[in-house]
């Protein structure tokens, strides 16, 4: 009667021990993602000799909100990215892409822009790729980190997006941009 009850409970002891080796065949562990976050100014002239955003397109409708914006218009942008406020502070990149005036009732912009950081930085010549919407009149929009390239390879996030200062007249705009860049 003891040889049968030693099998029995060496029998349960394969089966768990079958169980657990299968359990942590199929088990993934997590790698400790990597955030980076890059905060930074983007300036966006729309006017005089150096304009780096050009409007490609005019849209055929008057937004109401704001003079000189129509539903439509696209911008194309090659905008320099700087440590600070000032335009003369360092380079530490480019934004290039586009905007879209996507919205009929207020100003609201489809952006899509790759962040092209300085080869000669901390990022060598990497790039992050975001997308989303820019309604001006909120204090804060989130944008979507869409991917990148080089050390943003496969990278996701968002990105706090804050009108620092806009010329209504001339629709220059400085933006301050808290990047969260997440990569695996």
């Amino acid at each position: 009667m003891a040889s049968l009850y030693s099998l029995i409970c060496y029998h349960h002891l394969l089966l768990f021990l079958i169980a657990a080796a299968v359990a942590a065949a199929f088990t993934t562990h997590a790698v400790a993602d990597d955030m980076t976050h890059l905060h930074f100014y983007m300036h966006d002239i729309r006017s005089g000799p150096n304009a780096t955003a050009v409007e490609v397109v005019t849209g055929p409708v008057p937004v109401p909100s704001v003079p000189g914006v129509n539903f439509g218009d696209f911008v194309a942008i090659d905008d320099p990215l700087t440590e600070g406020p000032a335009l003369s502070s360092r380079l530490v990149g480019r934004a290039q892409g586009f905007y879209l005036s996507a919205a009929l009732q207020e100003v609201s912009f489809l952006v899509s822009a790759n962040f092209v950081l300085a080869a000669d930085g901390p990022y060598n010549g990497s790039a992050v790729s975001v997308l989303g919407s820019d309604p001006i009149a909120a204090p804060v929009r989130e944008l979507s980190v869409v991917g990148g390239s080089r050390r943003f390879r496969m990278a996701y996030g968002y990105v706090l997006w804050k009108t620092y200062f806009f010329n209504a007249t001339t629709l220059d705009a400085i933006l301050e941009l808290d990047v969260y860049v997440t990569t695996k």
